[in-house]
């Protein structure tokens, strides 16, 4: 079963809520980014990224399952679970290969605009520094360039 879009609904935020508001499972990647309002998304999205400690129902969710939230950094927006900000861009980060590079280098834009021209606060483990790193300049420049 295909669980409700994008087009159905005024907001992200909205549709999120709908789809995912009161079930034990955690935004994460783009779909937390969007949720975190750094980045936009897309028209007619689809998808949505969860953490979760069993599949649901929905085809149109990526599930990644965990046996526990413990070690997971999120936050509550009302009844909906999202990763927080350091463990999102983590998480992208020590995935690289496999997101969405817009989402992520948009995401460090809009976190980097919304704190005063800094990094500062984001907390990037030791292990995605690098990648952290040859991104952080073109997430700065990103608005310059558009």
């Amino acid at each position: 079963m295909v669980a409700l879009t994008s087009n159905d609904f005024l907001t992200v935020r909205a549709w999120h809520r709908a789809v995912v508001g009161g079930n034990e499972i955690i935004l994460r990647r783009t779909s937390a980014l969007e949720h975190l309002q750094l980045f936009n998304g897309y028209l007619h999205e689809k998808r949505i990224d969860v953490y979760a400690k069993r599949r649901g129902e929905y085809e149109n969710i990526n599930y990644c399952i965990v046996d526990t939230f413990e070690g997971l950094d999120y936050v509550a927006f009302g009844n909906v679970l999202c990763t927080s900000v350091s463990q999102t861009f983590n998480d992208m980060l020590s995935d690289y290969d496999n997101v969405d590079e817009l989402a992520l280098v948009e995401g460090l834009s809009g976190y980097y605009f919304s704190n005063g021209e800094s990094f500062d606060g984001l907390h990037i483990k030791p292990e995605n520094a690098d990648k952290f790193n040859a991104l952080k300049d073109w997430a700065a420049e990103y608005y310059d360039e558009v």
